[in-house]
């Protein structure tokens, strides 16, 4: 284990240290499938401290598959697209909150719409992160009543320090991501139908904003060398047309060492990850619930800072080249340069890498049951991040 001294100041007027244990704590983190798995660690500390608590979380539809089922969750709130587009339903929604009666709420998301959520709730302690460039933003500060000024840059560790106020230091870093019954059955089938090997990878193609973009032929480039180098058949993951597109030149580019995919949802998605022998692909969901589910993982980093958004743990390297500069990261969502700074070498460096050490090279040598607690079984993701 990583010692993780997670301290700094709060900004709040009280420490809430003494107060005893919350009875009904709730997390707000609507966003992405990525921003959600980066937050299942405050889930599993709250449930680590306070194992007789009630615990909710409200979340996007989008993200929603992912939570469902969790060990450590008591309540989920979904919110849709078409709740927020309503008034009145919104404000149902907003209702059945408040009549959950949270005490405490964890603000992870730091927006004025989570922020609101939380002030909505009725809960009288609202912990967030001060303003800075990625949280604290819009109106969330002067909605939020006890605020943490976070010490570290990587995400993962800046959503634990929301838990200082509450007395948790230094917890480890765990998602414990739920598995499905039908999504085994389902990717079970698929790879009886499909052939897969027992040895084989996976590469992402796709991302949420075009600047995350790595080009096919580079993708190509990799998954020849992990069959020429690793004897390992690459499975190509994609979502919708355009990825399709992406997807299939990969596979033609390939010499052979590539295939589809076939269409999955996410929790099938997660069941074909948990199989892989090892991730290759850009910071996005995907490369989020690879890290979760420790899956050795290559992760090539864009736009964004590799300090805040790279994987932690030894299985996993991240690969940056050029990064924006703070005054040009307005322009994150579009700008391809950073992404195509990253050369071919660069991440086949990184897949060696990886799989030369030994716990890597035991799972590309190991045969076990998908089913089971090796290497693709359930067994948990435990490390202390520095």
């Amino acid at each position: 284990m990583m010692a993780n001294p997670i301290a700094g100041p709060l900004l709040n007027k009280q420490s809430l240290n003494n107060r005893s244990a919350p009875e009904r704590i709730l997390i707000v983190r609507l966003s992405a499938v990525g921003d959600t798995i980066l937050t299942l660690p405050v889930l599993c500390a709250l449930r680590d401290r306070f194992p007789a608590s009630k615990i909710a979380w409200v979340v996007g539809k989008g993200a929603s598959d992912l939570l469902r089922g969790h060990q450590d969750l008591d309540e989920l709130f979904v919110l849709s697209k078409d709740q927020t587009a309503s008034p009145r339903a919104y404000w149902k929604f907003l209702q059945s909150i408040r009549r959950w009666k949270p005490d405490t709420v964890i603000e992870a998301q730091g927006l004025t719409k989570s922020a609101l959520i939380a002030r909505c709730s009725g809960a009288a302690y609202r912990i967030g992160l001060s303003c800075s460039e990625f949280e604290g933003r819009e109106f969330s500060t002067w909605l939020n009543n006890h605020l943490v000024k976070p010490e570290h840059d990587q995400v993962v560790l800046r959503g634990l320090e929301l838990l200082r106020p509450l007395g948790i230091e230094a917890p480890e870093v765990e998602y414990r991501v739920p598995r499905d019954i039908q999504a085994i059955a389902s990717v079970d089938v698929q790879f009886r139908e499909l052939a897969v090997p027992e040895h084989w990878g996976m590469i992402n193609v796709g991302a949420g904003w075009p600047s995350k973009i790595w080009p096919a032929e580079r993708y190509a480039a990799v998954a020849r060398h992990l069959g020429e180098r690793w004897g390992l058949q690459s499975w190509i993951a994609w979502g919708g047309h355009e990825e399709g597109k992406i997807a299939q030149a990969v596979v033609a580019a390939s010499d052979s060492w590539a295939r589809m995919m076939p269409p999955t949802n996410l929790l099938e998605l997660a069941e074909w990850i948990r199989r892989a022998r090892i991730f290759v692909g850009s910071d996005t969901g995907p490369m989020h619930l690879s890290v979760a589910l420790n899956t050795p993982t290559v992760a090539l980093i864009g736009p964004m800072p590799v300090e805040r958004v790279g994987p932690l743990g030894p299985l996993h390297r991240s690969v940056q080249r050029d990064r924006l500069s703070e005054q040009e990261r307005s322009n994150r969502k579009s700008d391809h340069r950073p992404m195509l700074s990253i050369q071919v070498d660069d991440v086949t460096e990184a897949c060696d890498t990886l799989a030369s050490q030994s716990a890597v090279a035991d799972r590309l040598a190991y045969c076990d049951d998908p089913h089971g607690a090796g290497p693709h079984g359930v067994g948990p993701h435990r490390l202390r991040a520095a």
